[in-house]
């Protein structure tokens, strides 16, 4: 049972916690559970914020890319989605792909990382034809690897990632993130030097080395995993 100590997205479980972390994104409630059935208090604040752009689409070949949920959200009202559902979808993380298929489309490949996707279709599909929908701030390794690598590959931004920075005046035994942009709109405003930076993935925690060396990352790049690191090292 949530127990919510004031409106400003502050938990806390039913024992006094000696520990207290931040997530820099609203959790589900069961994500919630698992930090407060271990005895460790939270505060959540988003501090990025999704924008969705609008956008075109010339021509769909028979293969598409997506690496976040995001992405996928922005196409969901496009006149084309009944199309994209019809081609061979790849995608990077195991939400990406449960929430494709829940919405009815084909996933053929799903990988953990950017760099996985890349190497799988490099080995086996390079000569096919992508399509590929991101954000506007997205990484440049998938794309960067595919193209030198001859793959014929069209980029369309969906969507933007604006940092919702803030100073929070308190300093937490371990934060929460989730992405590299929520690292840099974190840091903006506050400090870690004092906190456990924990990453959903790699690219996230080279992000935060920038501002830290206690870091660590999640095994698999899942909200649920970044939790499961928080909960053992403060066991």
């Amino acid at each position: 049972m949530l127990e919510k100590k004031d409106p400003d997205s502050t938990f806390q479980p039913s024992k006094e916690s000696r520990v207290t972390v931040l997530s820099t994104k609203k959790l589900s409630v069961n994500q919630k559970e698992l930090l407060l059935n271990r005895g460790i208090g939270l505060v959540e604040r988003d501090f990025i914020s999704i924008l969705p752009l609008s956008f075109d689409i010339p021509e769909i070949p028979p293969n598409i890319i997506f690496t976040s949920k995001n992405a996928v959200k922005a196409i969901l009202e496009h006149p084309s989605k009944k199309q994209l559902q019809q081609k061979n979808i790849f995608c990077v993380g195991e939400k990406t792909a449960e929430f494709l298929s829940k919405n009815g489309f084909r996933v053929y490949f799903s990988a953990n990382y950017g760099s996985e996707l890349a190497s799988e279709i490099i080995k086996d599909l390079r000569e096919k034809e992508f399509l590929f929908f991101c954000g506007k701030r997205r990484l440049n390794e998938l794309p960067k690897r595919l193209k030198d690598a001859g793959v014929k590959l069209t980029e369309i931004e969906v969507y933007d990632t604006q940092p919702v920075s803030k100073k929070i005046d308190r300093i937490f035994d371990g934060v929460l993130f989730f992405s590299p942009s929520a690292v840099k709109s974190y840091c903006s405003e506050n400090e870690l030097a004092e906190s456990v930076a924990f990453c959903i993935g790699k690219t996230t925690a080279s992000e935060a080395k920038k501002h830290t060396s206690n870091i660590i990352v999640a095994s698999t790049p899942s909200i649920e995993n970044v939790i499961v690191q928080v909960v053992k090292y403060f066991k």
